[in-house]
């Protein structure tokens, strides 16, 4: 047998074809698991580690603005831990489902519910028109400039919003805008109110 004879043509494609199905099936495999993935679960409901823990300490600067608007002064830790139930938004104005979200927002206010909004990672002049242009529902507002007290909180995102009870633990983390069937099915009955 002669070591240096090349190999014929033939089985030289029949090689090249076979490498070429091994990766053709390969992507196909990891294409029907991704399309699986997919379809399992709700992306608005990611775990969180906080659950059922307390909030992580922090203090947010207040929205600087050169009027007294009401609610525009900040708060830190302590605030969520004052005997309410409430809410913390996090929010920015540059997020377009934020802005989907604010009317729900604004009527949860308006039902008397406690919300307290971290302004993630925005410019305040752009908060505070977004504020002026449709409404404050915020008890207090804290600016977080460079996003981390929101990763302390595990924020993936924007809009985020979770439902803290009075001593300050986290009972509930909703990934996403709030709509109203959100507020009817999971936070009304967790605040223990009835709402419109």
């Amino acid at each position: 047998m002669n070591l240096n004879q090349k190999t014929p043509p033939k089985t030289h494609k029949v090689r090249t074809l076979g490498r070429h199905f091994i990766f053709f099936a390969v992507f196909v495999l990891i294409f029907i698991l991704f399309l699986f993935a997919l379809q399992k679960g709700d992306p608005s409901s990611l775990p969180s580690v906080l659950i059922n823990k307390h909030v992580p300490a922090f203090s947010l600067s207040p929205l600087q603005t050169n009027h007294s608007e009401n609610g525009f002064n900040g708060f830190d830790a302590s605030d969520l831990k004052k005997g309410d139930v409430s809410l913390l938004n996090i929010w920015a104005s540059w997020c377009v489902p934020c802005r989907e979200e604010h009317p729900a927002l604004m009527s949860l206010a308006r039902a008397g519910v406690p919300i307290y909004g971290l302004n993630y990672k925005d410019k305040p002049e752009a908060a505070i028109r977004f504020l002026s242009g449709l409404g404050n529902p915020y008890k207090k507002i804290g600016m977080d400039k460079d996003g981390r007290v929101a990763i302390g909180f595990g924020v993936y995102g924007v809009p985020e919003t979770f439902i803290i009870d009075g001593d300050g633990k986290i009972l509930h983390r909703h990934i996403g805008p709030l709509t109203q069937e959100i507020i009817a099915e999971v936070l009304l009955p967790m605040l223990g109110i009835s709402y419109e």
